[in-house]
């Protein structure tokens, strides 16, 4: 079976350099393959929710999966602005299995850090929304990195890897 290819797109005024950071957590995580897209994108304005603040991730969704070339299974856009989705207040991420997109924000995981505390959260956070687009679902296991993470806080507590209950559900969902 050919191994998966995920798109990493950057959103905004994010370096695209930082999406070379969870390359290799995803990789080794989730046995995905990674491609840095070479093209960033612009601040999703299209997406501003101008009562709330805030950009819903649907919709930068919608336009991440348009950047899907041919050999890439699915694509994560990685931005610095803040997500929302209808009935929450944030979200850190959003990932839509049946599209194969996903989008993450550092806009909460930089607060009270910065240098390998914030890495670290990114890299996290990219293996949980790369999980969900494996198919996998949240865990109720507050160490692994499927765990829903509420807060920035959360991803600190996480492991980078899978417990055993998902490791054994990411090798179902490949067969």
């Amino acid at each position: 079976m050919p191994q998966k290819v995920l798109l990493l797109v950057s959103l905004g005024s994010l370096p695209p350099v930082l999406l070379r950071e969870v390359e290799g957590p995803i990789s080794l995580q989730l046995g995905l393959s990674t491609v840095v897209s070479k093209t960033a994108l612009p601040t999703p304005t299209y997406a501003f929710n101008k009562d709330r603040s805030q950009y819903h991730c649907n919709a930068i969704m919608r336009r991440l999966v348009a950047l899907l070339e041919p050999g890439q299974s699915m694509v994560l856009g990685v931005t610095d602005v803040d997500l929302f989705v209808p009935d929450t207040p944030f979200v850190l991420g959003e990932a839509d299995r049946e599209a194969k997109s996903a989008v993450m924000s550092l806009a909460r995981l930089r607060q009270g850090v910065d240098g390998d505390q914030l890495r670290r959260r990114l890299q996290v956070e990219a293996v949980h929304q790369a999980g969900h687009l494996l198919g996998l679902s949240y865990c109720e296991d507050a160490r692994c990195v499927m765990f829903f993470a509420q807060a920035p806080q959360d991803c600190d507590r996480k492991q980078m890897s899978l417990c055993n209950n998902c490791r054994n559900e990411l090798n179902k969902l490949n067969r």
